[in-house]
């Protein structure tokens, strides 16, 4: 039988060496650097291997720390999940779940509803949902999971495409009157595009036809709602999913130009670092997953075309 000191040390070594620093890895514990440094170099001490090497500037693990580690994250993992799902079968999912959320309109729009749907249904389980606007380090910044819009390109992360968006250009009335309706993407040059930055390509596809353009306009700005309220005031015309802008274009307050060239659709992401979940990640997962699609399944992606 295994001492519990061993456990917990080997639960502590696996912070550490997640995050390559003690600092960070004292913060998440809530104990302090010196305290944690010292339970490592007993831990060392007692195998008779050093798994750590230590500088001013950095932290690598030893050759037998890369082993070790692999086991040990794997063990520490599933000793968590068995907790928490014994924790979730006394009295359902708890603690804190993180989320990261892209600044896309639309995971904005319909991840509000379900957060708020999913917290009225888990009373134990408290949400924190930080906006960002580009890759999110899941380890780093503590969260998780992450809703995403662009393929992340880190081959360890585990990545679940849930849906695709169906997306079109789109403009008022006031700009389309002054500046005329584009019918083929070359037409675009000729326009005020509203774009996140600089000049941007679009791809477009009508039957076997295929077109791309590079796009730009006098307003850039990387908030989509920012970017649909100048849209709206007539500054120029802009992309988004066509679930986005419905109630626009109901209202008359948007056209869509272009309907026959398709734009590139936009894939739909939950990411998290491991198949290994505590039992209030995997019940928003599914949760999420079946409000987004109707299913309960979402379609995990091969690691190698996850890091293209």
């Amino acid at each position: 039988m295994p001492h519990p000191q061993v456990l917990r040390d080997m639960a502590l070594f696996v912070e550490v060496a997640k995050r390559r620093s003690f600092s960070q890895a004292a913060l998440v514990l809530g104990m302090p650097v010196s305290s944690l440094s010292r339970r490592i170099t007993v831990f060392e001490t007692a195998i008779g291997l050093r798994l750590l090497d230590r500088t001013t500037r950095r932290l690598t693990l030893t050759t037998y720390g890369e082993a070790y580690f692999a086991q040990a994250m794997r063990l520490v993992d599933e000793a968590q999940q068995a907790y928490d799902d014994i924790m979730a079968e006394a009295k359902g999912p708890s603690g804190l779940l993180r989320i990261a959320v892209p600044s896309d309109l639309w995971v904005q729009q319909h991840l509000a509803s379900i957060i708020s749907d999913f917290a009225n249904g888990n009373e134990h389980v408290r949400l924190q949902v930080g906006l960002g606007y580009g890759p999110v380090d899941l380890m780093e910044e503590r969260y998780d999971l992450a809703i995403a819009v662009e393929t992340p390109r880190e081959t360890s992360l585990i990545v679940r495409k849930v849906v695709e968006l169906e997306n079109g250009v789109f403009g008022a009335p006031s700009y389309l009157e002054d500046w005329g309706r584009p019918m083929r993407p070359q037409d675009l040059t000729e326009h005020n595009v509203l774009v996140p930055g600089p000049p941007t390509n679009w791809a477009f596809t009508r039957g076997d036809q295929t077109g791309s353009v590079t796009v730009s306009g006098q307003i850039a700005c990387n908030s989509p709602s920012l970017m649909r309220s100048f849209a709206l005031a007539g500054h120029g015309l802009f992309s988004a999913s066509l679930a986005c802008v419905e109630s626009d274009i109901a209202n008359g307050v948007l056209e869509q130009v272009m309907t026959d060239w398709t734009l590139r659709p936009t894939p739909v992401y939950i990411v998290t670092t491991s198949r290994l979940l505590p039992a209030k990640v995997r019940s928003f997962i599914e949760f999420a997953v079946k409000r987004l699609t109707g299913s309960s399944e979402a379609e995990e992606m091969p690691r190698r075309e996850a890091a293209r």
